[in-house]
């Protein structure tokens, strides 16, 4: 079985088992205590925090311990947008943050405070000079990813880091998908990862707060972890992650470069092998491990079912997927195609052999599943007077409305018009990035008696 899921959560490195183990026996004492053991878990505690400090590029007491990269995300923006409340409650978000600042931001929301979304290009990029102008006087905090955990783009941070320096602005860095790979430049103010990221245990993050940056814990007072992060720290865990982090990042040059080679060759191989497909993320300023693409005339979950059955473990936005009834948050920003989505994102260690084989399985695979899905024969479609056809795919998910779609386009003379009614919130997305990725031309969206008409012009 080859697993190809590393963004979601990377094998355990054979160094944080080793730790993991051996700070069992030696770190399962209080390190508050003043004797013999207590003294011994203290020993073990700031060791691993002088490591995990010195991979972050910061200072030792300006890092803590969390039960999670999320929790460390929710008490991050909680304590900077507390420690600035005079200054104001507006936050600012890109389009594309992980879930975890995106449920933070609804709660300032709820609260009274006000948030910014900034958007992206196609590529799932922020602009900085988008990002600089939405910056206000009330701007209490910024956040911005350092790289996409769905398509693998790097963010500008150096560059945002520097506008919200020049307006005062604390920003935070969520590095959980890039932290393994290198420090995180620019003068950011807070930053949070996640242990399971890099190969370390689960239910460890990591909350840095710069000094000089104004904060203030939320919730009940806690003396532990500068009461930043309450309750007894796991420190095995922490061990193992802070021994795992030290080690991926030794290996990380040698490893961007030999994974980057391979996910190359599936970006550029892929379109070749497979018809309609749409490579999404930025080609170059990207994660070496992480590759996205989508298929047309495909249901993402039956495709991830299939791949997993011929032994490759991928992951994927799609809304068909068991998760969701919605696209990818990710995918709609960028306005990208979403159905039959599939994110490769290789662990350390996999091998050109597995993407080998991959590739050669994808082509079938994808083949297999559409003709299930029966395209491209015509159904459910009703021919209108005059150039005009109309889909009615109501109640039907995605992809079957641009499959419907692009049965009857060629139906219609140059000039004409097909127009797809669907209540699949998917439709919104996909039915335009279809017509950019044929060269039809999309007309937008209206209402309809239930759910939506999206209408397409035929020019080629």
């Amino acid at each position: 079985m080859a697993y190809f899921d590393a963004a979601s959560a990377a094998p355990l490195h054979p160094v944080a088992r080793q730790a993991l183990l051996a700070s069992l026996d030696e770190g399962w004492a209080d390190p508050a205590r003043l004797y013999r053991e207590g003294r011994r878990a203290r020993l073990l505690l700031d060791a691993a925090r002088e490591a995990a400090a010195e991979a972050v590029g910061c200072r030792a007491d300006e890092l803590v311990f969390t039960p999670s990269g999320t929790r460390a995300v929710h008490s991050g923006v909680a304590g900077a947008l507390a420690g600035r409340r005079r200054v104001g409650s507006h936050l600012i978000v890109s389009a594309v943050e992980h879930s975890s600042v995106l449920h933070a931001a609804e709660e300032v929301e709820g609260n009274g405070g006000t948030v910014t979304q900034v958007p992206v290009d196609r590529a799932g990029a922020v602009d900085p000079v988008a990002y600089a102008a939405a910056l206000r006087e009330d701007t209490a905090l910024a956040c911005l990813q350092s790289a996409n955990h769905e398509v693998g783009t790097e963010q500008p941070v150096a560059e945002v880091a520097e506008a919200c320096r020049t307006a005062g602005v604390p920003l935070l860095v969520d590095a959980a998908q890039s932290l393994a790979w290198g420090r995180i430049e620019g003068g950011w103010s807070l930053l949070t990862a996640s242990a399971h990221k890099w190969g370390g245990p689960s239910g460890v993050g990591l909350l840095v707060v710069r000094k000089g940056t104004r904060y203030a814990p939320q919730g009940p007072g806690d003396e532990r972890e500068s009461g930043r992060a309450p309750g007894f720290e796991n420190l095995p865990a922490i061990v193992a992650a802070a021994a795992s982090l030290r080690a991926v990042r030794a290996e990380a040059a040698a490893e961007a470069a030999r994974l980057r080679e391979l996910t190359d060759r599936i970006r550029s191989r892929v379109p070749g092998l497979v018809p309609d497909v749409e490579v999404v993320g930025d080609p170059s300023r990207r994660l070496p491990g992480i590759v996205t693409f989508s298929c047309l005339y495909v249901d993402g979950e039956t495709l991830l079912h299939e791949l997993d059955r011929a032994g490759f473990s991928v992951s994927s936005g799609s809304s068909c997927t068991s998760s969701t009834l919605t696209p990818s948050h990710v995918l709609r920003a960028m306005g990208v195609l979403s159905e039959g989505n599939v994110r490769v994102s290789l662990p350390p260690g996999a091998t050109a052999e597995d993407v080998e084989r991959f590739l050669e399985v994808l082509p079938g695979t994808v083949a297999a599943v559409r003709e299930k899905l029966g395209a491209p024969t015509a159904t459910d479609t009703v021919r209108t007077a005059g150039p005009d056809l109309v889909v009615d795919a109501l109640g039907r998910r995605c992809p079957v409305p641009v499959i419907e779609l692009a049965k009857v386009i060629g139906d219609v003379p140059v000039g004409g018009t097909v127009r797809v009614l669907s209540d699949d919130e998917a439709a919104r997305l996909d039915i335009p990035a279809w017509c950019e990725m044929r060269g039809q031309e999309y007309l937008g969206e209206e209402k309809a008696d239930k759910g939506s008409a999206y209408l397409v012009r035929r020019v080629s």
